[in-house]
């Protein structure tokens, strides 16, 4: 009896045993995931980069960048309603991760996603992002009530002009919140917080309208985004638009009267209103000064239709004028001038600029009232397009490739180009953003240096040291990114690179070598294969092909080219010809000199890609090399 009560005992404590194991091992529940992914659904997101985002590096880098902007959509939400940027906790953060790649599934995508897109760690709230913000309090002890975000931020933002605008914000906010943190490896996290402040807080149609998803998160989508609410305003927007429009008539005409008859000319170069007296300028040059209204007609009134592209510091349109001549017409967004005096200024510079291998300055227009300061500037219109086109063609668009003539004449046409900024002008004038977007091509292909907003002139006694580095990173000169040092060497520099990418058929920076952690930079690449005797193979393929149009020895003339083009990108600014030195060498009135060796490694770690986008290395990666020499 006492054995079997024993027993019993020892059967039970085995039970009960057993059974709290399996309660202490069970895993706690899931923390509950706050934010909402209906959204992955019901927006019409592209999801082509995703369907093939394991075909290349571009296709899986656009693909994470969607999918970052369907967690940024619901943070700006949660944002709004919690005041927090950020999720709690880790188990938080996975919990929605999980909750996304469901909603991923159902659209047939890879069920690897977000794990290969994104570490459940970035979306912690932390201290150690931005400047120590955790929630939208903190933004606003850092900001104060208002930031550059508020005033642009708001509205409108399906306009190019507009988004442009909150865009240019956004790093505005960016640069303060950096100098506040002290540590340029937050850089990308501060913009980020920068666009869900203004998704989740400042736009008025919140972060799903069109405002956030085209211009803030800049998805891109099959179809419009038509909301409910846009339905139901159709009918009282087109009866208001009736009423607007009689209204707008009466006011334009009123307006025409006043411009025509209602100032006075005074001193060259000004104009006074009769009633405040206030001076308004007229540039003091052979430009037309344009109205406002005339290049309003003239591009239908800035249509989408006629947007050519985008150019440094602005959109550029193409208009028609009465007289049936052809221009292009920037609206200056964003610029660095100062003021109002430097922007004249600018112009006068430009406008007195002629040279049949620049684009020129036709004329101007510049408003400037209690409600806006509107600048535009106008030039021909360069109906071949931009070099960057042609050498890269876009999407399905099919270009012929370019001969070796008119290579090799774009080449000559830019240098020149450059040698009258750098000698025919007193002060000489450096363009800071020779790339091949920015040479265009009139109607012979002929190629014409385009895009002044960046240029400065050189004045004797100035040390050419700048605060703020401009330009497009590929093309930067090295002493120019780390140092901002600025000489006519720097473009040679950016010449130099044009002249690599025209003649090898390849991009100065490509991201998408398989096989590779580091970027490709073009000007290693040639470099390389050119120093081990093999300069044939950096040519473009489809010249080699070309060979016998005529020309005497056409692949030792192509070789001469890369051979200088090489040596206009060295790393050291010395071992570099000037640009008129370099266009007798093209031209092969001197020789040109052995191809010298380069400090930097191969692979150029002075450039590398790293979480926050591209980094310059203060360091050249431990090159033993002193800044003082890299300048000289």
């Amino acid at each position: 009896m006492v054995n079997l009560r024993f027993l019993l005992f020892l059967l039970l404590s085995i039970l009960l045993f057993s059974t709290c194991v399996v309660v202490a091992q069970s895993p706690s529940p899931s923390p509950t995931c706050p934010l909402d992914f209906s959204h992955v659904l019901t927006i019409p997101w592209n999801t082509t980069d995703c369907l093939s985002y394991n075909k290349s590096v571009t296709s899986k880098t656009s693909c994470c960048q969607s999918i970052l902007t369907l967690i940024g959509i619901p943070l700006a939400h949660h944002l709004k309603q919690t005041s927090n940027f950020r999720l709690p906790n880790l188990a938080t953060s996975v919990s929605c991760i999980n909750n996304l790649q469901t909603k991923l599934n159902t659209l047939s995508l890879s069920s690897n996603l977000t794990s290969l897109c994104f570490d459940p760690n970035q979306f912690v709230i932390t201290n150690d992002t931005c400047a120590g913000i955790e929630t939208r309090q903190d933004w606003v002890s850092r900001l104060g009530p208002k930031s550059a975000l508020d005033s642009s931020c708001s509205s409108g933002l399906t306009d190019l002009s507009r988004c442009d605008a909150c865009v240019a914000a956004g790093f505005k906010v960016q640069k303060q919140l950096i100098g506040l943190d002290g540590n340029t490896s937050h850089g990308l996290g501060c913009y980020h917080f920068a666009v869900l402040y203004a998704a989740g807080i400042v736009n008025e149609k919140g972060p799903e309208g069109d405002d956030a998803l085209s211009c803030l998160f800049s998805l891109s989508l099959t179809s419009p985004l038509i909301s409910k609410k846009k339905k139901h305003t159709v009918a009282l927007v087109l009866g208001v638009t009736g009423s607007l429009f009689g209204a707008l008539v009466i006011a334009g005409f009123v307006c025409l009267l006043y411009f025509r008859f209602g100032g006075k000319k005074g001193e060259a170069g000004w104009e006074e209103d009769q009633e405040s007296r206030v001076p308004r300028w007229r540039p003091n040059t052979g430009s037309i000064w344009f109205k406002i209204e005339e290049l309003e007609k003239a591009t239908n009134n800035f249509s989408q239709k006629n947007f050519i592209g985008r150019g440094g510091f602005g959109f550029v349109y193409k208009g028609v004028l009465p007289d049936g001549s052809v221009i292009a017409v920037k609206k200056v967004i964003e610029s660095e001038f100062q003021g109002d005096a430097e922007f004249r200024n600018e112009v006068e510079i430009i406008s007195n600029l002629k040279h049949r291998n620049l684009v020129p300055l036709r004329g101007c227009s510049m408003v400037d009232d209690d409600t806006q300061s509107q600048r535009c500037l106008v030039y021909d219109y360069m109906s071949n397009g931009n070099l960057d086109d042609h050498l890269f063609p876009k999407g399905e668009t099919q270009k012929i490739p370019l001969s070796w003539p008119q290579r090799k004449s774009i080449i000559l046409d830019v240098a020149k180009g450059l040698a009258y900024l750098h000698y025919g002008v007193k002060p000489a004038i450096y363009h800071r953003d020779i790339k091949g977007t920015n040479i265009l091509l009139d109607v012979d292909m002929r190629a014409r240096v385009a895009d002044f907003g960046l240029a400065k002139q050189s004045r004797e006694g100035e040390s050419h040291l700048t605060t703020r580095v401009a330009g497009t990173h590929g093309y930067l000169a090295p002493e120019y990114a780390l140092y901002g040092q600025l000489t006519e060497k720097s473009d040679v520099y950016s010449f130099g690179v044009v002249v690599l990418e025209i003649m090898c058929g390849r991009k100065a920076l490509d991201m998408s070598t398989s096989g590779s952690p580091n970027t490709f930079l073009i000007t290693d690449w040639a470099w390389a294969l050119v120093k081990a005797g093999k300069a044939e193979e950096a040519l473009d393929q489809c010249l080699l092909r070309d060979e016998g149009l005529g020309m005497s020895n056409p692949k030792g003339i192509m070789e001469r080219f890369l051979q200088v083009g090489i040596l206009c990108a060295h790393v050291l600014v010395a071992l570099r010809p000037t640009i008129l030195d370099a266009l007798k060498m093209l031209e092969g009135d001197i020789e040109v000199p052995p191809i010298p060796d380069r400090p930097v490694p191969l692979s150029h770690p002075s450039y590398r890609m790293d979480g926050n986008g591209f980094t310059i290395s203060p360091t050249l990666s431990g090159i033993q090399i002193h800044s003082g020499d890299m300048l000289r």
